[in-house]
């Protein structure tokens, strides 16, 4: 048995290099974690000391972002959770827990709709599953934004948009959001464009119902990108389906209420 980390690059769809971390024991249950649009696998450190205390923990950055090779937009489901079928060959995992948030989160619902049988269970955070016009819309003045004046000039729009107004005014969190503005930054442009051109077209929602798998469906009862009665729809249509909402949290909602978000999934996951 061993906690030392491991770190490495695997080759995902069509070529793209795919960084990877694994912590936690040797053995122990798999369980691979999912980052959001325009952040890294550090987004989920509040949650690892737990998490990896019994499980085997498998972060990786989503194509385009934090360590990971960008590829030319735009992405696709396919690709998205074909990065995640090509890490789990190259590890040995033959089925696994899967925990995504946003972008994240829709992976996980991909790998459920079309990778079943090698998807145990799936934590599907703060995500949507369909794309109506206005949604479309903000991706398109995103894009624009990014072309015109770079990555930078995304930042404190996407935080206003992944916090509540309270926690951004909040200066104990002045450095926690200082990292995060510099995780948008990391973000390669074509990572966020290809994630962008995928949410416009994004279309799960037809195929949750034949997911088999037990989801549970966690949303910040103050998202709007992902609102709370959007993702008690999505929980609805799945057989297997359940929703926790996560008082006074915003998109982030593992972020921004980590013991919260933490007891939310534990029971779930069987990390009680």
């Amino acid at each position: 048995m061993t906690d030392t980390p491991i770190t490495g690059d695997i080759t995902g769809v069509g070529g793209t290099r795919i960084s990877y971390r694994i912590d936690g024991p040797e053995g122990a249950p798999w369980l691979i974690l999912s980052n959001s649009l325009a952040t890294n696998m550090s987004m989920w450190d509040p949650q690892m000391p737990a998490l990896s205390a019994s499980r085997r923990v498998v972060r990786y950055d989503q194509r385009g972002h934090g360590a990971s090779a960008p590829a030319a937009p735009p992405y696709t489901v396919d690709q998205l959770a074909g990065d995640v079928i090509a890490l789990m060959d190259h590890l040995g995992i033959e089925s696994t827990d899967f925990m995504g948030l946003s972008l994240g989160g829709m992976t996980g619902l991909g790998l459920a709709i079309h990778y079943g049988p090698r998807i145990n269970r799936v934590v599907c955070a703060d995500a949507r599953a369909d794309a109506p016009a206005a949604y479309q819309g903000i991706w398109d003045t995103n894009i624009a934004k990014l072309h015109e004046s770079g990555i930078s000039a995304l930042c404190e729009t996407t935080l206003g948009r992944w916090f509540t107004q309270d926690f951004l005014d909040n200066p104990e969190n002045a450095d926690m959001l200082d990292d995060i503005r510099t995780m948008i930054r990391g973000t390669a442009p074509q990572g966020y464009e290809g994630v962008g051109r995928f949410l416009q077209s994004l279309d799960l929602l037809p195929g949750i119902p034949s997911i088999t798998c037990p989801v549970l469906y966690v949303g910040g009862e103050n998202d709007m990108a992902a609102p709370v009665d959007v993702m008690q729809n999505m929980a609805d249509q799945t057989a297997d389906g359940r929703m926790v909402v996560i008082p006074g949290a915003a998109h982030l909602s593992n972020m921004e209420k980590p013991d919260v978000y933490l007891n939310a999934v534990s029971g779930f996951l069987g990390l009680d």
